[in-house]
Formats: C-alpha cells, sequence, structure tokens
C-alpha cells in the first residue's frame, strides 16, 4: 500500500486510479455468452455450468427439497444474526414508502404521484470466493416490500451442484422460491431474455466479478434495466488523531478480502497516524484466512496524508467511495461536505462490516467513482413512479389557453387543437 503526502490535485485522479477494468477483452468474452444464451436458452446455462462451475446439473432449478435440507444445514446461531439482519432491514427500507401525492395545482387541474412495484425482478447473488447470504437480504427483503409480483434468484452452484444452505435459508424465509443454479454472465443472460427454466425479468440487481458488471452493462441494449454499474468493492477511510488505528487498519482489510480486484483508501491528516494504521494493516492481514486476496488488492491501495482539511474533503468527493468510513472529531462537518459516496459510516464504532450485514441500510452500492450520479439500491429501485393528471371542464377552461399559446409557438398544431376541440365543445355546452 503506497503513502503519499499532500499530492496536488491534478495528480490525484492518477494517484487514486481504481484497477484497470480490461473492458475490450472482458466484453469480447461476454458477448458470445449472451448470444448463446439468447439462442440456445437452457442447453447453453448447462454447457457453461460444466464450463465454468465444473459440475454437470441435471435441474437448473433448485428444488422445495434442497430449501428443505438447507434449513437443517444452518446453525441456529447464523439463523439468530439473519433474523435480525431481515427486521433491521425491513424497517429501515420500509420507512422509505412514499404515500401517494395529490396535488390540485390550480383550480381544476389535479395532479398525482404513486409508487407502483416493477413486477419482474431478477437477483444476482455471488457465490463463489464468497456466498453472499447478505445480499439476498439486501435485495429480497426491499423487493418483497415494494410488492414485485415475481421475482427470481440466480446464483452459481458449487462442483457438487449445490448452492450455499445460507442462501437457500435466507431467500426462503423472505418467501422467494424461484432460485436458479445458474452463475456469471450467462445468468445476467437468461434474466435478459428468459428460458424455460429462467423467467424474463424486467430489472436486474446484484453485484458481481467484472464478467457479470460487463453483461449487466451490455443487456441494457435490449430492454432490461439494472440497478447500476457496480464493480469491485472499494472503502475510503478519512481518520485523524481521534481515530484508533487498529480501527482503520480492520476496516480497510475488511474491504480488501473481497477480490484482488478491490481497493481501499486511507485519507488522513497525520503521516505518523498513516505509518501506524500501515503496521496494523500487516499485523492484521497475518491474521486473516484471505490474506492472499487481500494483499493483492493492497497492491491497488493508498494512504494519503492531506493535512489540508479542505483538500481533504475535495479528494474524497474527487474519489467518490462506494463506502465512506468517516473517524475524525469535527465528524459532522466532515459529514455535511460530503456530495459523493454511495453510503457513509460516522465514528470509530461503526464499522463498514455493520453495513454490509445488519445494521439496516443497503449494501449494495455504487463503485468505481459512480456515486457521482448512482445512489445505492432502496425501496425506491423496486418501484416505478407514475404520474397522473385529471381535469375538470372548469380547469381546462383556466389552462386550456396556456396550452394552446404555447403549442401553437412550438408549431405544435395538432397538440394545440387536442385543447382547442375541448374548448369550443364546452363553449357549445352554455348555448
Amino acid at each position: 500500500m503506497q503513502l503519499l503526502v499532500n499530492p496536488s490535485p491534478e495528480k490525484w485522479k492518477k494517484n487514486l486510479a481504481r484497477p484497470v477494468q480490461k473492458t475490450k477483452a472482458i466484453n469480447k468474452i461476454v458477448k458470445p455468452i449472451l448470444k448463446k444464451v439468447q439462442k440456445n436458452g437452457d442447453k447453453a446455462l448447462r454447457k457453461f455450468a460444466q464450463e465454468y462451475d465444473h459440475v454437470q446439473l441435471d435441474s437448473l432449478l433448485v428444488s422445495a427439497q434442497e430449501i428443505a435440507t438447507a434449513k437443517t444445514l444452518v446453525s441456529e446461531e447464523l439463523k439468530a444474526a439473519i433474523a435480525v439482519a431481515k427486521s433491521n432491514i425491513e424497517r429501515f427500507h420500509a420507512a422509505q414508502a412514499s404515500p401517494e401525492l395529490i396535488e390540485e395545482v390550480m383550480p381544476g387541474v389535479i395532479c398525482r404521484r404513486k409508487s407502483v412495484p416493477i413486477q419482474r425482478v431478477g437477483l444476482y447473488i455471488p457465490g463463489g470466493t464468497a456466498p453472499l447470504f447478505s445480499t439476498v437480504l439486501m435485495l429480497g427483503v426491499p423487493a418483497q416490500l415494494a410488492g414485485c409480483k415475481e421475482i427470481v434468484l440466480c446464483t452459481p452452484p458449487n462442483r457438487e451442484g449445490k448452492i450455499h444452505p445460507a442462501i437457500l435459508y435466507t431467500a426462503e424465509l423472505i418467501g422467494i422460491s424461484k432460485i436458479i443454479k445458474v452463475g456469471g454472465a450467462q445468468a445476467i443472460a437468461a434474466l435478459t431474455f428468459g428460458t424455460d427454466s429462467v423467467p424474463q425479468v424486467d430489472k436486474i440487481f446484484g453485484p458481481g466479478n467484472q464478467y457479470v458488471t460487463a453483461a449487466k452493462q451490455l443487456v441494457t441494449k435490449f430492454g432490461v434495466a439494472i440497478d447500476m454499474p457496480a464493480g469491485p468493492s472499494e472503502v475510503l477511510v478519512y481518520a485523524d488523531d481521534s481515530a484508533v488505528p487498529a480501527f482503520v487498519a480492520a476496516d480497510l482489510l475488511s474491504q480488501a478480502e473481497h477480490g484482488v480486484d478491490s481497493q481501499v483508501i486511507l485519507v488522513t491528516p497525520s503521516e505518523k497516524f498513516a505509518k501506524k494504521v500501515l503496521k496494523e494493516l500487516n499485523e492484521q492481514l497475518e491474521q486473516l484466512p484471505r490474506k492472499d486476496i487481500a494483499f493483492k488488492a493492497l497492491t491497488n491501495s493508498t494512504a494519503v496524508v492531506m493535512e489540508d482539511a479542505e483538500k481533504a474533503l475535495a479528494l474524497i468527493n474527487h474519489y467518490a467511495p462506494e463506502h465512506l468510513i468517516i473517524a475524525v472529531e469535527n465528524e459532522e462537518e466532515v459529514v455535511d461536505g460530503i456530495y459523493n459516496a454511495g453510503s457513509v459510516f460516522i465514528g470509530n464504532y461503526t464499522p463498514e462490516s455493520a453495513g454490509d450485514y445488519a445494521s439496516g441500510t443497503n449494501h449494495t452500492l455504487p463503485t468505481y467513482g459512480y456515486a457521482r450520479n448512482y445512489s445505492g439500491v432502496s425501496l425506491d429501485s423496486f418501484v416505478k413512479k407514475i404520474t397522473y393528471q385529471k381535469i375538470t371542464e372548469e380547469g381546462l377552461k383556466k389552462l386550456g389557453p396556456m396550452v394552446e399559446v404555447m403549442a401553437e409557438n412550438e408549431l405544435l398544431h395538432a397538440h394545440k387543437n387536442a385543447v382547442t376541440i375541448r374548448l369550443n365543445s364546452l363553449k357549445g355546452k352554455k348555448k
């Protein structure tokens, strides 16, 4: 992990560059996968399962028996933890619901806006080096709360053709029964085009590796929506001498262990503090079962000493981190200055891990700088906002002439006539 001291703003882009995504090379692999699934459906999915997951599948669908068995394989301790996380996520996301808006903008002109659930959604749950059953909660809970009519879950099988029991248990707990044994870009393709086993959906959610991310971006050309162009996980920690170096190091490593293409950033006003964190980082790294993965991620990572507080804030907003941890004395002042971040964790006792699992906020967040223009997943991600309007006779008499003038000046005479013909009709009523 390199250490930089007061880098100039013109060097920030290069200093904080994320691991390079070889888009052309990745797309060259992903595009044929999409075409094969579109053309051959389940047959292609089974072939890809052999090629990538090294398993021959008799059925792509998870059976009721497999779900029942999974319940017996999950410890009571984990079940209790999942229950708490589910409760918190439900509570926070349910509170996000917005009531129907009804506003009479002028006499006789009534406008409405209400949320309507997206009917068919696909949830992609990674299951490779880490089976992310927590993502089942993060995506499944708001989907259920929103009232989505059909929820399809795709996740890759292991070499025995099985799905991690915690994923199956969590899915069943929140009422998801359509679970497909398919991963990677082929899962995204199946959800986009539909196959005999996989229903076609309207919107796809979920994190994944670079191939999944590329597939999600490519399939938007076929009429399906996606939650966001999320990529490898990342965290930026902004900490001063009021923070605990061991805590900061632990938070950096919690993201570094996600994958070799993850990135972690430390920003601090003190070079002495930065060196304390780096020392802790090396000591804690040796204790991690996934230390090889975390070590590689740390080669993509940087510690920045920024003595000027205003420049530090500018650097953070420039980077636009997926996760931002703020552990400084003037935390509220700093929080108020943040406008580019996926999710913010405030104070020494708010580890990013809490948001990943159980605090209640969603962990499906924009990465790779997309926090500049995307939000994380929320209840709103699973609904559409439809507007309505109703105009009375008196309302049209007041508003109609304004519309006629505007339409005529845009040279759209049919637009004008749609109003004029009604106004003339109302004039005739009075005769």
